[in-house]
């Protein structure tokens, strides 16, 4: 089983600003956020493993994890957030609205300077079988970001990535996809510190 978590706040995701590849660190809230995680994953099953996006806010809430059970991160490019471009750090009503709407009607889409949510399904699902192929019948932890764990959801699904759009991921959760592939759960935060 794969436990994809999300990782926690940041200022840019405070403001509600597109945060893709821009390297913020996690706020005192999204520090919180992610040992809530780590404590929720505790009383579990123990990970094999604690596999992460390279990005600072994803190796943070992953390393509060790792530490829960003595172990090492691994970072993964392919967990790394859709890559906005030019809409890096910028709200949504800073980008011209017919751009957003190209972007939300086509999933090939891709923002100036970025990547198309099918890039993203395409090397996360590529990702997701190889965890879910190494975690065997244990549990793998994979830290990621919001666009990657939809993407991973689509996939666990069999949909195409523009059901993403329909689908709400809050930070510090965790969603869990088993052999099959199979989505078991989705958005948990019942544990999180909100």
């Amino acid at each position: 089983m794969i436990a994809f978590v999300r990782h926690g706040e940041t200022a840019s995701n405070r403001a509600g600003l597109l945060l893709g590849r821009a390297d913020p660190p996690l706020t005192e809230k999204g520090r919180a956020q992610a040992n809530a995680v780590a404590a929720a994953l505790a009383s579990g099953l123990a990970p094999l493993a604690v596999v992460t996006s390279p990005l600072l806010r994803a190796v943070e809430t992953a390393t509060a994890i790792a530490s829960q059970f003595g172990l090492d991160i691994e970072r993964d490019e392919r967990l790394i957030e859709l890559d906005y471009g030019e809409w890096d750090e910028r709200g949504f009503g800073d980008v011209p609205a017919d751009e957003l709407r190209a972007w939300r009607a086509d999933p090939t889409f891709v923002p100036p300077g970025g990547e198309s949510l099918v890039s993203v399904q395409e090397r996360v699902a590529e990702c997701a079988a190889e965890i879910l192929e190494r975690a065997g019948n244990g549990l793998v932890v994979a830290v990621s970001h919001v666009s990657p764990i939809k993407a991973a959801v689509a996939w666990a699904l069999g949909a195409g990535p523009a059901i993403s759009w329909r689908m709400r991921l809050d930070l510090g959760s965790i969603t869990r996809v088993d052999t099959g592939p199979t989505l078991l759960t989705f958005n948990e935060t019942g544990f999180s510190a909100r």
